[in-house]
């Protein structure tokens, strides 16, 4: 099961990056999860959203320029080594991590989002797997 991640391109520069939060508050827009990479002149800012539909919307309408990409969201369990048997499961299909970003579930155990060079091939090599996904829902509703 993939989830929508909103990314948004936002200027390096004081103050944008709050504005972004900003338009979201304002039109009542969760935000689960969050990663920030910046280079000298833009961020990419990565959310995971409570509506990511509705978030695209108003923050286009507020002149940032933001796109939806399928995700997956993982659960893994505080062990030793849990990370490197899913990497594992990726590098034995031929499936390259692109990134990856940390999830607060709000339990014990932690969690991922991934972006990888074939989500299809990824997804289905999960689902195969003794690892859990996340659905859309319970991502979307998660720290409401």
């Amino acid at each position: 099961m993939f989830i929508k991640q909103l990314t948004v391109f936002i200027e390096n520069r004081a103050g944008r990056l709050e504005q972004v939060t900003q338009v979201l508050k304002e039109n009542d827009i969760n935000i689960v999860s969050v990663s920030l990479a910046d280079t000298s002149d833009y961020g990419l800012l990565r959310l995971i959203l409570s509506n990511p539909d509705k978030a695209v919307k108003v923050l286009k309408d507020n002149g940032f320029s933001a796109m939806i990409t399928d995700v997956i969201a993982v659960k893994l369990t505080q062990h030793v080594g849990k990370l490197g048997e899913l990497l594992a499961i990726f590098s034995n299909v031929g499936v390259n991590v692109e990134y990856m970003y940390g999830l607060t579930s709000g339990d014990e155990n932690a969690s991922i989002v991934v972006k990888t060079s074939d989500q299809k091939k990824a997804l289905e090599a999960i689902q195969s797997s003794s690892f859990e996904l996340f659905t859309t829902e319970e991502t979307y509703s998660m720290n409401d």
